[in-house]
């Protein structure tokens, strides 16, 4: 399949309720899986060059509503990374510190350096998406962070980190199946919250909400893809088949070793 069929594109029309979170493209579970396997041995051999290199990082970006998936996407991606070349941020709500700062601070503080995957479990489009939603700021404030945003992404590839964004979508029908999961599954239990139920009231604004973030904030430099979600198995080989074929793309090598080593003699 054509992958840039789940880009956003970064002008002109896009319309998220277009997007089906049920859609398979043909594929069937078996083979995704199995490929899926093959995908991830790759991620781990790029992993390890991109770490040596130490010329390039990835920031991946997954956001979704409750339920959408994006730990079980954070697990299932770096199965079989080295620890030492990846760290993962969850953001939550801010603290006093980091109320303190403008709302992009405490984003680029996690942002990786150089020979690193890094992901963002939530990001700075919460301050489009919740802040919006809640009207914690006035529109004026949350409508001029779309730029901001852009900017920031764009300082962020000028200086050698390749972005890639995942909205994980899924329909309000399969959320609905996950969080009755949860609740019933003591072992799952504990992910479900009763404010859950609120955020889930208020669907249709953070469709909104989301569907202008993607529009506004999928460019050249950080794209936006629509991942179909409501099936796992889909949804974990599109995301690494996505992150492979651009770690690809870098062409990435290992530094070349010091002269002379061919003559060296290891002493017992």
């Amino acid at each position: 399949m054509d992958l840039d069929q789940l880009r956003v594109p970064a002008s002109g029309r896009f319309r998220l309720a277009e997007m089906d979170p049920d859609e398979t493209f043909g594929l069937d579970k078996k083979t995704a899986k199995d490929e899926h396997a093959g995908l991830i041995e790759r991620l781990s051999e790029l992993q390890s060059v991109m770490y040596a290199e130490q010329k390039h990082s990835l920031l991946i970006v997954l956001q979704a509503m409750d339920g959408g998936g994006k730990d079980g996407t954070i697990r299932s991606l770096l199965t079989g990374v080295n620890p030492q070349g990846v760290q993962v941020t969850s953001f939550k709500v801010p603290s006093a510190e980091e109320l303190a700062h403008d709302y992009l601070w405490r984003i680029h503080k996690a942002t990786p350096p150089r020979g690193v995957i890094g992901l963002f479990n939530r990001s700075q489009y919460e301050d489009v998406l919740v802040v919006r939603v809640l009207g914690l700021v006035p529109k004026e404030v949350w409508r001029a962070r779309y730029d901001q945003i852009n900017r920031f992404e764009q300082h962020l590839a000028e200086n050698g980190t390749t972005i890639l964004k995942f909205f994980l979508h899924i329909s309000k029908d399969e959320q609905k199946a996950r969080f009755e999961e949860r609740l019933e599954d003591p072992e799952k239990r504990w992910k479900f919250a009763m404010g859950d139920l609120k955020v889930r009231e208020q669907w249709d604004d953070y469709m909104a909400a989301y569907e202008d973030a993607l529009a506004k904030c999928s460019t050249g430099w950080a794209p936006w893809y629509v991942i179909p979600a409501n099936r796992n198995w889909l949804r974990n080989w599109l995301v690494a088949r996505i992150v492979v074929e651009t770690l690809e793309g870098l062409d990435m090598q290992y530094p070349e070793p010091e002269e002379g080593l061919d003559q060296v003699v290891i002493p017992d």
